[in-house]
């Protein structure tokens, strides 16, 4: 045999589409070529596999090598190639049989001596994998076609157990090529003979199929909403926000408590479902960052941040800090002091909840459904309005300070709120206040009547949603009314506005939106 083909996986932005490795072994001078767009990551691999096979034991072919990576088209970056690569090697020179390739995928790095390091997107694979194996299902269920069985897959021992998270695939993780090849041959053996494998007793060689131990949502918060003692009117802006999805802007003087309510947003907000932890345990696994499964995001970032980090972007498009923020908050502290062409570029994603990057060779999609929290204090000084009379900034400074925040941006947060200074009682005050768990039962409540309802938080609601689930009495439309004239609201502020008082309600248990609501949500547009 001198042709072998192996199934394995790219990673374009979150997605992680099919690639097949075709090896030819032919005649000619000893050579070893690597054609299908490969990047500089890919194109090293031959001297690593190289490397692997032969201290693995392996015979390296003495003859010219020919590796395709198919689609052509498709970009291949990164060094989980390595695996899939060196199998179709060995199964191209007869070193293996090419059999038994044919119900694995395989992703992995491989070091000189034959090792298998672990690689970001993993979780990704995974993923994948399962959506195919669920597409064919589909597909075949009114038909009398067979349906195929879910490729197994074979990962670094480091990726196992994200990938296993996974349900409904096989994944099965090793340390190294030798272990590989061993399990390999000893299932088709065992298959040839016929026998069961035995649940407690695994023969010499095979790998058993990665089971994750560690729940399927696991959210723990090291910070409490206990530990924010009085700001009640900011704390119950911070329960609407976590309710409806909402976006929430502090103003205050410095020491108020705006970055320590901010902090505690995600441990009040619903616990992330199945599909969810998977989504945002997948995004962190691409960008090869630490995260704690099942817990909400919390990205805090820097004022001297690039527009490009916080999207994304790059030569290979790769996810910015909207993205990993997603299904989680992302914090802007004294927002005024961000690059306003930074603070731009929120506009879109905010509306659309992704983010599309394109680049010459290359689109990718990610998602960017976050919460928006930004606190800024009133001027450059901070103690604007403080009654201790501390601030002497001049009026053209302090609207030149709050001019630094675009309108259209400005329009776009839900929920605006003063923070004042807290008093010296309320920092002496040993009662703590209401605590996290408390709170986000009342918040998962609301939230669970949004999805009974409308299948969506609050803050997705489109206008023809909004006349779809919200009937307003004549009193009520008299207020807002009064209200879009005093306060100019824009469309886009007076649905937004909807979006706060429905919200409300259904904190409330209210099935209509009453002129309290209306009120309450009035209070929170720049007040």
């Amino acid at each position: 045999m001198s042709f072998a083909q192996v199934h394995t996986r790219s990673v374009v932005g979150l997605h992680a589409p099919k690639v097949m490795v075709e090896v030819h072994l032919s005649q000619g001078l000893p050579a070893l070529t690597i054609v299908g767009l490969p990047e500089a990551a890919v194109r090293e691999s031959k001297d690593r596999v190289r490397s692997a096979l032969i201290n693995s034991n392996f015979q390296f072919p003495n003859r010219r090598l020919t590796i395709n990576l198919a689609p052509a088209d498709l970009p291949k970056e990164g060094a989980r190639l390595d695996l899939p690569i060196a199998m179709g090697i060995l199964a191209a020179s007869g070193q293996i049989e090419p059999q038994w390739l044919e119900d694995y995928e395989f992703i992995g790095e491989l070091a000189l001596n034959g090792d298998l390091r672990s690689i970001a997107g993993g979780l990704a694979v995974a993923r994948a994998i399962k959506a195919d194996s669920n597409e064919r299902q589909k597909q075949n269920s009114n038909s009398s076609k067979t349906v195929h069985k879910t490729r197994k897959l074979m990962v670094p021992a480091g990726n196992g157990i994200e990938s296993s998270r996974v349900k409904g695939i096989k994944v099965y993780a090793a340390t190294n090529l030798i272990e590989v090849c061993e399990h390999l041959q000893v299932e088709n053996r065992i298959s040839n003979e016929g026998k069961a494998i035995s649940l407690t007793e695994t023969p010499l060689g095979l790998l058993k199929a990665v089971v994750s131990k560690l729940p399927v949502v696991n959210a723990s918060y090291k910070v409490d909403l206990a530990d924010v003692k009085g700001q009640h009117h900011a704390r119950r802006a911070l329960e609407i926000a976590a309710a409806g999805g909402h976006s929430l802007l502090f103003t205050g003087p410095p020491g108020s408590g705006k970055t320590l309510m901010a902090a505690r947003l995600p441990t009040i907000l619903p616990n992330l479902n199945d599909e969810e932890a998977l989504e945002v345990a997948s995004t962190y696994s691409v960008a090869n960052t630490e995260y704690q499964y099942g817990s909400r995001p919390f990205r805090e970032i820097h004022h001297t941040i690039s527009a490009v980090a916080l999207v994304g972007g790059g030569s290979r498009p790769k996810p910015g800090e909207i993205t990993l923020a997603n299904k989680g908050v992302l914090f802007l502290d004294e927002m005024p002091e961000f690059d306003r062409k930074v603070l731009e570029v929120l506009r879109q994603p905010l509306e659309s909840k992704q983010i599309t990057i394109s680049r010459a060779n290359q689109q990718a999609t990610f998602p960017a459904n976050f919460q928006l929290v930004a606190a800024m204090n009133p001027c450059p000084c901070g103690y604007h309005g403080d009654p201790s009379n501390r601030c002497h900034c001049r009026p053209e400074q302090i609207q030149r300070y709050q001019d630094k925040i675009s309108g259209p941006l400005l329009d776009r947060i839900d929920l605006q709120v003063t923070v004042p200074a807290l008093p010296i009682s309320d920092l002496q005050n040993n009662q703590p206040g209401e605590c996290s768990k408390a709170v986000r039962a009342r918040v998962t409540k609301a939230y669970q009547s949004q999805q009974v309802r409308q299948g969506k938080p609050n803050c997705e609601l489109n206008p023809s949603e909004l006349d779809e689930h919200i009937v307003l009495g004549e009193n009520e439309k008299q207020l807002l009314a009064m209200a879009q004239i005093k306060l100019n609201l824009s469309a886009r502020g007076y649905h937004r506005l909807l979006r706060v008082a429905r919200t409300i309600a259904d904190l409330a248990n209210s099935a209509d939106i009453k002129t309290p609501h209306l009120s309450e949500a009035l209070s929170y547009r720049g007040g």
